[in-house]
């Protein structure tokens, strides 16, 4: 029980002091803190709940991803049908309906035909084992490919998982901190972003599903068509609201020249000679030549630069761009180029989300938050240590005094861990400081048995320790049992709660524990006493 050397000594002091400095810089503003250079000062993140700011909940447009499969699996159709060998001859592929069908010009083909089919659509299986499309032969020659429902639900379970990194970088690029991006249910993505003033600006940014795509421009479609949405065959017809012809439409090639897919970067910059606003692109080395060998074979043509099935602009090739670098011009302001650099950075969504829910939290009712919350930490730490004092006297105290360390201990972790603190995490600290001196309690009631059973007080106290560590253990044990099962399973204000319980249950432990064991056997080591009043 007395058996504490020096280094053990001056280890658990050390570790508590440097703990207890580590806690200071969350006690004071930001803008103190900012000031101090390379000294370390971790700092505590705000929730949403106490900083304020923005939440929005996403969900994806399903019909656009099943649309999406469809165009896709529509251009792998023709392609593997007349790129391969032996070239087989199809008419028109027909999507409506939400399938695919199309006819054999030679019906002797139908055979290898559908062994392309089943290449291209994984053996008619995915990679959960569910066939993904049915393949069909109506009247001898026409291919029937159909979706099915397993099919979709992987694709979106797939996409909704990208969705949720991508928002995540795009969310990153703006330089939040602690932003909250979680995945609810089937086909939603919760969003919470502290501190951030303009939700508008975060509903554009994460709107944006940023499919980037370059087209040529077919030059044989005639103006009035295109109003009726009528387009040659091979072709397509856009939106162009700033097509200088006057006419809002534009009809572009359906095969897809380079796409978003193969930007390496994208930056926001100035026009040379206009100093007007513009996202300056660089390719990857296959989209560099790729792009380098569309410029070359079709100079003095348009090509158009699509962005979310809207034409942005439809520039003249004048001459073979060779350096894998454009430009994509507009009436862009400062803020919508960067916007923009930043979802094409990020990468496009694989599905389209729109913004079915949102609300924006005030700073007011933050700070009204953390002023309820520390009251009742105040509250809550006077009436335990009071209570401990009257009922237990010095072993109260020193009580007391690993109630203050394991604090001020807890605030440390947190900041080093960089965890955000939400008004659920708040009630868990309150929660940590009324329990913190349950290791105590049992402590100090098994001493005064011991002492009642006419034992000396240096082994009461030893007896105290041991027989009430057992218990103290597997309590904390079931406690923090609970607590990773809601770290795991919860979101959000349950995973808050969850974190400063798991690390209040650690931190309390060993204050409560090995700390006062330290300063009783230190007293008694002094003064052997041979009554003690507790």
């Amino acid at each position: 029980m007395l058996d504490f050397p020096r280094w053990k000594i001056g280890s658990i002091i050390g570790l508590l002091a440097a703990l207890c400095l580590l806690a200071i810089p969350s006690f004071l503003p930001e803008s103190t803190t900012s000031q101090w250079g390379r000294i370390p000062h971790p700092h505590i993140n705000l929730g949403l709940d106490l900083a304020g700011g923005s939440y929005l909940l996403l969900e994806a447009d399903t019909a656009d991803l099943a649309a999406t499969r469809i165009e896709a699996m529509r251009d792998s159709v023709a392609g593997t049908m007349r790129n391969g060998t032996p070239r087989i001859e199809i008419g028109d592929i027909s999507t409506r309906g939400g399938q695919l069908s199309f006819l054999l010009r030679d019906p002797s083909q139908v055979d290898a035909a559908r062994e392309r089919l089943l290449a291209i659509t994984g053996g008619g299986a995915g990679m959960s084992g569910q066939r993904e499309w049915d393949i069909n032969v109506v009247d001898t020659s026409r291919f029937v490919l159909k979706p099915t429902e397993a099919g979709l639900t992987q694709a979106v379970d797939t996409a909704m998982k990208d969705a949720t990194e991508v928002v995540r970088r795009r969310i990153d690029e703006l330089g939040t901190k602690e932003p909250t991006i979680v995945r609810q249910g089937a086909t939603r993505i919760v969003v919470q972003v502290p501190g951030l003033k303009n939700p508008q600006a975060l509903k554009d940014l994460l709107g944006k599903t940023a499919k980037l795509e370059f087209k040529l421009v077919d030059e044989t479609a005639n103006p009035a068509d295109l109003v009726k949405g009528i387009a040659p065959i091979g072709s397509q017809v856009l939106p162009y609201p700033g097509n200088p012809r006057g006419v809002p439409f534009i009809a572009v090639k359906r095969s897809v020249i380079i796409s978003g897919d193969q930007l390496a970067d994208a930056r926001q910059e100035f026009e040379p000679q206009t100093n007007a606003p513009q996202v300056a692109i660089t390719f990857n080395a296959v989209g560099g030549r790729r792009f380098a060998k569309v410029t070359t074979d079709n100079t003095g043509k348009p090509f158009a630069i699509i962005l979310d099935n809207q034409v942005i602009s439809a520039p003249n090739i004048n001459e073979p761009i060779l350096g894998g670098r454009a430009s994509i011009s507009g009436n862009f302001t400062v803020e919508s180029a960067n916007a923009l650099a930043i979802t094409l950075r990020s990468g496009k969504l694989p599905v389209a989300l729109k913004t079915i829910a949102e609300s924006t939290v005030s700073p007011d009712l933050g700070k009204d938050s953390i002023r309820a919350g520390v009251l009742a930490s105040i509250i809550a730490a006077l009436a335990v240590i009071v209570f401990m004092f009257v009922t237990y006297g010095r072993f109260g105290l020193y009580a007391n005094l690993a109630v203050v360390i394991n604090i001020l201990v807890i605030v440390a972790v947190m900041a080093m861990l960089n965890a955000t603190l939400t008004l659920p995490g708040i009630a868990g600290f309150v929660l940590t400081i009324g329990t913190a001196v349950d290791a105590n309690v049992l402590i100090n009631e098994r001493i005064r048995e011991e002492r009642r059973r006419g034992r000396s007080v240096i082994q009461s106290v030893e007896l105290g320790y041991k027989e009430a560590s057992r218990t103290i253990f597997e309590a904390n044990v079931t406690h923090a049992i609970t607590g990773v099962i809601m770290l795991l399973l919860g979101s959000g204000p349950v995973k808050g709660f969850a974190v400063v319980l798991l690390i209040g249950i650690c931190t309390s432990v060993f204050t409560a524990v090995t700390f006062t064991r330290m300063m009783v056997a230190l007293w008694l080591r002094k003064n052997r006493p041979t009554t003690i009043n507790i």
